[in-house]
C-alpha cells in the first residue's frame, strides 16, 4: 500500500495565492505538493507514474474546468482520484463530480481537517487502485506461464469438465489430465478449485 507521504498531492488552481495555502497546508500535513495554475499546465507537466491524487478547482478561466479535466482523465486507466474544490457551493455540480468518481466536493475556505481526511481518503483509492492493478499484472505473467495445452486443461476444467471427459476430447489418459491440472494449481498459485474458477473470471477466461 502506497504511504502518504510518498504520494504526490497535484493542486490545481488558478488563484496562485490558494495554491500557495494549499501547498503549505499539505506540507505542514507531510505531504508532498506540485501546483499548476490550470488543466493545461497540469497536462503538460504531470509525470503518469506517480502515485497520488488530485486537488481540483472547480472553475478556471482560460482553460478547462475541473469537471472537463476529470472526464478527460477518467477515460486512462491511470487516473488519479480528484477531490474537488469550489468557491461557490453548486448543488448539481457536486453531485455530477461524485458520480462520475470524485472522492469529495468541497467549498472554499475549506477546513483544514475536513481538506486533509478528503486527500488521504483519495491517496488511499489510488494505492488500492494500483494494487490491483499490480495483482491483475502479476496474474497474467503466472497465467502467460502456462503451456498451451495447460491453458487448454485450464478452460476445460474451470468450465466444469472432468478429467475423464478433458483426456478424452484431447486425446489423452487421464493421469496426464490430471498432471495439467495440478501444474496449472501451482502456477497460478491457487489449492482450491474455487480459486482456479475466480482467476478463469479475472481474466475473462470462458
Amino acid at each position: 500500500m502506497i504511504k502518504d507521504t510518498e504520494a504526490i498531492v497535484h493542486v490545481i488552481d488558478d488563484d496562485e495565492s490558494l495554491r500557495t495555502a494549499l501547498a503549505r497546508l499539505l506540507g505542514a500535513a507531510g505531504l508532498k505538493v506540485r501546483t499548476y495554475s490550470g488543466a493545461g499546465d497540469f497536462l503538460l507537466n504531470w509525470h503518469e507514474d506517480g502515485a497520488g491524487c488530485i486537488l481540483l478547482d472547480v472553475d478556471m478561466p482560460g482553460g478547462p474546468s475541473g469537471p472537463e479535466l476529470q472526464r478527460a482523465l477518467a477515460q486512462r486507466a491511470d487516473a488519479l482520484p480528484v477531490v474537488f474544490l469550489t468557491g461557490h457551493g453548486n448543488i448539481g455540480i457536486g453531485v455530477n463530480a461524485m458520480k462520475s468518481g470524485a472522492v469529495d466536493f468541497l467549498t472554499k475556505p475549506v477546513e483544514r481537517d475536513c481538506l486533509l481526511t478528503a486527500v488521504h481518503a483519495a491517496i488511499a483509492q489510488d494505492g488500492a487502485r494500483r494494487e490491483a492493478q499490480a495483482k491483475d499484472r502479476d496474474l497474467q505473467a503466472d497465467y502467460d506461464s502456462l503451456s498451451p495445452r495447460e491453458r487448454e486443461v485450464f478452460v476445460q476444467v474451470t468450465a466444469g469438465r472432468l478429467n475423464k471427459q478433458i483426456a478424452y476430447d484431447l486425446g489423452t489418459c487421464e493421469r496426464t489430465i490430471k498432471a495439467h491440472r495440478a501444474n496449472v494449481m501451482e502456477k497460478l498459485h491457487v489449492h482450491r478449485f474455487v480459486d482456479l474458477i475466480k482467476l478463469a473470471s479475472r481474466l475473462n477466461i470462458e
